[in-house]
Protein backbone atom coordinates (compact mmCIF):
# COMPACT_ATOMS: atom_id res chain seq x y z
CA UNK A 1 0.00 0.00 0.00
CA UNK A 2 1.29 3.18 -0.59
CA UNK A 3 0.32 5.92 1.77
CA UNK A 4 0.60 10.30 1.62
CA UNK A 5 0.94 11.94 5.36
CA UNK A 6 0.51 15.35 5.24
CA UNK A 7 0.85 17.55 8.65
CA UNK A 8 0.67 20.73 10.63
CA UNK A 9 -1.21 22.46 7.60
CA UNK A 10 -1.21 25.62 10.10
CA UNK A 11 -3.85 27.12 7.57
CA UNK A 12 -5.65 30.12 7.06
CA UNK A 13 -7.54 31.88 4.61
CA UNK A 14 -5.86 32.88 1.17
CA UNK A 15 -3.76 35.75 0.59
CA UNK A 16 -2.98 36.16 4.58
CA UNK A 17 0.52 34.98 5.88
CA UNK A 18 1.63 33.27 9.03
CA UNK A 19 5.31 33.30 10.54
CA UNK A 20 6.36 35.60 7.53
CA UNK A 21 4.69 32.42 4.94
CA UNK A 22 1.60 32.03 3.12
CA UNK A 23 0.01 28.81 4.19
CA UNK A 24 -2.67 28.69 1.49
CA UNK A 25 0.38 29.14 -1.09
CA UNK A 26 2.19 26.16 0.46
CA UNK A 27 -0.24 23.67 0.42
CA UNK A 28 -1.29 24.58 -3.10
CA UNK A 29 1.81 23.56 -3.84
CA UNK A 30 1.92 20.17 -1.80
CA UNK A 31 -1.21 19.38 -3.77
CA UNK A 32 -0.28 19.85 -7.01
CA UNK A 33 3.18 17.85 -6.62
CA UNK A 34 1.41 14.73 -4.83
CA UNK A 35 -1.29 14.97 -7.69
CA UNK A 36 1.68 15.62 -10.19
CA UNK A 37 4.09 12.49 -8.66
CA UNK A 38 1.51 10.13 -6.40
CA UNK A 39 -2.00 10.03 -7.74
CA UNK A 40 -1.32 6.19 -7.40
CA UNK A 41 -1.56 6.32 -3.85
CA UNK A 42 -4.37 5.00 -2.09
CA UNK A 43 -4.81 7.53 0.91
CA UNK A 44 -3.68 10.76 2.27
CA UNK A 45 -3.88 10.98 6.17
CA UNK A 46 -3.47 14.57 7.54
CA UNK A 47 -2.09 14.40 11.44
CA UNK A 48 -3.48 17.93 12.58
CA UNK A 49 -3.21 21.13 12.96
CA UNK A 50 -5.38 22.29 10.02
CA UNK A 51 -6.23 25.50 10.25
CA UNK A 52 -3.98 28.12 12.59
CA UNK A 53 -6.51 29.78 14.53
CA UNK A 54 -9.21 27.08 14.58
CA UNK A 55 -11.92 29.56 12.81
CA UNK A 56 -15.35 28.45 10.60
CA UNK A 57 -14.22 30.42 8.13
CA UNK A 58 -10.51 29.54 7.96
CA UNK A 59 -12.05 25.64 7.72
CA UNK A 60 -14.19 26.42 4.82
CA UNK A 61 -11.31 28.09 2.90
CA UNK A 62 -9.30 24.80 3.95
CA UNK A 63 -12.30 22.71 2.32
CA UNK A 64 -12.24 24.36 -1.23
CA UNK A 65 -8.66 23.58 -1.12
CA UNK A 66 -8.43 20.19 -0.37
CA UNK A 67 -11.25 19.40 -3.00
CA UNK A 68 -8.28 19.46 -5.85
CA UNK A 69 -6.57 16.80 -3.87
CA UNK A 70 -7.14 13.98 -6.10
CA UNK A 71 -6.64 10.93 -3.79
CA UNK A 72 -9.14 9.98 -0.76
CA UNK A 73 -8.13 11.58 2.44
CA UNK A 74 -8.81 11.60 5.97
CA UNK A 75 -8.77 14.61 8.64
CA UNK A 76 -7.51 14.61 12.26
CA UNK A 77 -7.33 17.37 14.60
CA UNK A 78 -4.36 19.06 16.49
CA UNK A 79 -3.83 21.65 19.04
CA UNK A 80 -4.80 24.61 16.87
CA UNK A 81 -8.13 23.14 16.26
CA UNK A 82 -10.80 23.92 17.27
CA UNK A 83 -13.11 20.62 17.26
CA UNK A 84 -16.78 21.97 17.47
CA UNK A 85 -15.93 24.83 14.55
CA UNK A 86 -14.19 21.51 12.55
CA UNK A 87 -17.30 19.46 12.97
CA UNK A 88 -19.68 22.08 11.33
CA UNK A 89 -18.03 22.51 8.10
CA UNK A 90 -16.86 18.81 8.34
CA UNK A 91 -20.16 17.42 9.56
CA UNK A 92 -19.53 13.83 7.51
CA UNK A 93 -15.89 13.76 9.29
CA UNK A 94 -15.83 10.04 11.49
CA UNK A 95 -15.77 10.73 14.65
CA UNK A 96 -16.18 8.46 17.96
CA UNK A 97 -19.89 8.67 20.16
CA UNK A 98 -18.59 11.10 22.25
CA UNK A 99 -17.36 13.78 19.23
CA UNK A 100 -13.46 13.09 19.67
CA UNK A 101 -12.14 13.32 15.74
CA UNK A 102 -10.78 9.76 16.09
CA UNK A 103 -11.98 6.97 13.71
CA UNK A 104 -11.04 3.18 12.51
CA UNK A 105 -9.93 2.91 8.57
CA UNK A 106 -9.22 -0.79 7.39
CA UNK A 107 -7.10 -0.90 4.85
CA UNK A 108 -5.66 -3.87 2.68
CA UNK A 109 -2.44 -3.19 4.80
CA UNK A 110 -3.84 -3.40 8.04
CA UNK A 111 -6.29 -1.19 10.26
CA UNK A 112 -5.24 2.69 10.91
CA UNK A 113 -6.50 4.00 14.16
CA UNK A 114 -6.74 7.53 14.02
CA UNK A 115 -6.90 9.33 17.26
CA UNK A 116 -7.54 12.31 18.80
CA UNK A 117 -5.02 13.80 21.29
CA UNK A 118 -6.45 17.61 22.00
CA UNK A 119 -7.36 19.03 25.43
CA UNK A 120 -9.01 21.94 23.92
CA UNK A 121 -7.70 25.14 24.61
CA UNK A 122 -4.17 23.87 25.04
CA UNK A 123 -0.90 23.37 23.30
CA UNK A 124 0.00 20.13 25.24
CA UNK A 125 -2.22 17.13 24.65
CA UNK A 126 -4.52 14.98 26.64
CA UNK A 127 -5.86 11.46 26.05
CA UNK A 128 -9.35 10.72 28.57
CA UNK A 129 -10.64 7.69 29.72
CA UNK A 130 -13.58 8.43 27.23
CA UNK A 131 -10.79 8.05 24.43
CA UNK A 132 -8.82 5.61 25.70
CA UNK A 133 -11.37 3.33 26.36
CA UNK A 134 -12.99 3.67 22.33
CA UNK A 135 -8.94 2.44 22.00
CA UNK A 136 -8.66 -0.04 24.07
CA UNK A 137 -11.92 -1.85 22.68
CA UNK A 138 -10.55 -1.11 19.18
CA UNK A 139 -7.67 -2.70 19.91
CA UNK A 140 -9.02 -5.77 21.00
CA UNK A 141 -11.21 -6.30 18.01
CA UNK A 142 -7.66 -5.76 16.42
CA UNK A 143 -5.67 -8.67 17.30
CA UNK A 144 -5.84 -10.34 14.69
CA UNK A 145 -4.99 -7.60 11.89
CA UNK A 146 -2.09 -5.70 11.71
CA UNK A 147 -2.24 -2.12 13.19
CA UNK A 148 -1.31 1.52 12.73
CA UNK A 149 -1.16 4.23 14.65
CA UNK A 150 -1.92 7.95 13.74
CA UNK A 151 -1.32 10.29 16.43
CA UNK A 152 -0.96 14.33 16.96
CA UNK A 153 0.77 14.65 20.03
CA UNK A 154 3.76 12.52 20.72
CA UNK A 155 3.03 10.28 24.02
CA UNK A 156 7.27 10.43 24.99
CA UNK A 157 10.22 12.97 24.75
CA UNK A 158 12.46 13.41 21.49
CA UNK A 159 14.77 15.42 23.37
CA UNK A 160 13.91 18.90 22.30
CA UNK A 161 12.41 20.92 25.62
CA UNK A 162 10.44 23.24 23.70
CA UNK A 163 8.46 20.56 22.24
CA UNK A 164 8.60 18.15 24.91
CA UNK A 165 6.86 20.80 27.45
CA UNK A 166 3.62 20.53 24.65
CA UNK A 167 3.60 16.82 24.21
CA UNK A 168 0.99 14.17 25.58
CA UNK A 169 1.74 15.23 28.82
CA UNK A 170 -0.98 13.96 30.96
CA UNK A 171 -2.01 10.69 30.00
CA UNK A 172 0.90 9.37 28.02
CA UNK A 173 1.57 6.45 30.37
CA UNK A 174 -2.21 5.44 30.55
CA UNK A 175 -1.69 4.81 26.51
CA UNK A 176 1.25 3.11 27.23
CA UNK A 177 -0.30 0.72 29.63
CA UNK A 178 -3.25 0.48 26.22
CA UNK A 179 -0.73 -0.49 23.69
CA UNK A 180 1.77 -2.22 25.40
CA UNK A 181 0.14 -5.70 25.12
CA UNK A 182 -0.55 -5.52 21.64
CA UNK A 183 2.31 -6.78 19.51
CA UNK A 184 0.63 -6.05 16.26
CA UNK A 185 1.21 -2.47 16.36
CA UNK A 186 3.56 -1.90 13.56
CA UNK A 187 4.35 1.90 13.57
CA UNK A 188 3.36 5.02 14.53
CA UNK A 189 2.47 8.02 12.55
CA UNK A 190 2.73 11.45 14.48
CA UNK A 191 2.35 15.44 14.08
CA UNK A 192 2.60 18.01 15.99
CA UNK A 193 6.49 18.58 16.24
CA UNK A 194 7.43 20.17 12.81
CA UNK A 195 10.94 18.20 12.39
CA UNK A 196 11.68 14.81 10.56
CA UNK A 197 11.67 12.72 13.79
CA UNK A 198 12.16 8.47 13.80
CA UNK A 199 12.87 6.58 16.15
CA UNK A 200 10.80 3.61 18.50
CA UNK A 201 9.02 3.79 21.41
CA UNK A 202 8.36 0.75 23.68
CA UNK A 203 9.75 -1.26 20.80
CA UNK A 204 6.94 0.16 18.32
CA UNK A 205 8.66 2.69 15.67
CA UNK A 206 7.79 5.91 15.05
CA UNK A 207 8.18 9.11 12.43
CA UNK A 208 7.14 12.84 12.44
CA UNK A 209 7.87 14.95 9.71
CA UNK A 210 8.09 18.88 8.61
CA UNK A 211 4.75 20.32 8.31
CA UNK A 212 3.78 22.15 5.10
CA UNK A 213 4.21 26.07 6.11
CA UNK A 214 6.66 26.69 9.11
CA UNK A 215 8.89 24.61 11.17
CA UNK A 216 10.50 24.13 14.75
CA UNK A 217 14.88 24.69 14.54
CA UNK A 218 16.59 21.98 15.93
CA UNK A 219 17.07 23.86 19.35
CA UNK A 220 18.20 21.72 22.41
CA UNK A 221 18.05 25.34 24.33
CA UNK A 222 14.53 26.93 23.98
CA UNK A 223 12.36 25.67 26.65
CA UNK A 224 9.35 28.06 27.22
CA UNK A 225 8.50 29.17 23.67
CA UNK A 226 8.47 27.39 20.47
CA UNK A 227 10.59 28.64 17.85
CA UNK A 228 10.15 28.99 13.83
CA UNK A 229 11.96 28.10 11.02
CA UNK A 230 11.50 28.66 7.54
CA UNK A 231 13.24 25.12 6.73
CA UNK A 232 11.72 23.26 3.49
CA UNK A 233 8.22 21.85 4.28
CA UNK A 234 7.65 18.40 3.39
CA UNK A 235 4.98 15.26 3.30
CA UNK A 236 5.46 11.83 3.57
CA UNK A 237 5.42 8.90 1.16
CA UNK A 238 4.76 4.99 2.60
CA UNK A 239 4.91 2.06 1.59
CA UNK A 240 3.47 -0.30 3.33
CA UNK A 241 4.06 -3.74 3.16
CA UNK A 242 3.50 -7.12 5.66
CA UNK A 243 7.35 -7.43 6.57
CA UNK A 244 8.50 -3.71 6.04
CA UNK A 245 7.45 0.30 6.46
CA UNK A 246 9.24 2.85 4.28
CA UNK A 247 8.71 6.63 5.13
CA UNK A 248 10.22 9.13 2.65
CA UNK A 249 10.13 12.73 3.73
CA UNK A 250 10.05 14.38 0.62
CA UNK A 251 10.93 18.54 0.75
CA UNK A 252 8.40 19.30 -2.14
CA UNK A 253 9.84 22.91 -2.49
CA UNK A 254 13.16 22.21 -2.87
CA UNK A 255 15.02 24.08 -5.51
CA UNK A 256 17.95 22.19 -5.84
CA UNK A 257 18.75 21.11 -9.47
CA UNK A 258 17.75 17.80 -10.66
CA UNK A 259 19.26 15.85 -11.95
CA UNK A 260 22.45 17.05 -11.14
CA UNK A 261 24.96 18.02 -13.91
CA UNK A 262 28.61 18.86 -13.06
CA UNK A 263 29.79 21.24 -15.22
CA UNK A 264 32.59 19.94 -17.22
Amino acid sequence: MKLIQITDIHYVPNGNRLHGLDPHKRLKSCIADINANHADADLCIITGDLAHNGLIETYESLRDCLRTLSIPYHFMIGNHDNRENFHKVFPGAPCDENGFVQSVVDTAAGRFILLDTVEQGNNWGSYCEKRRNWLQAHLETSRERTVYLFMHHPPFKIGLPCLDRIRLIHDGDYLRKIIEPHKNIQHIFLGHVHRPVAGSWRGIPFSMLRGTNHQVPFDFDAVEVVPKSHEPPSYAVIFLYPEQTTVHFHDYLDNSAYPYEPKS
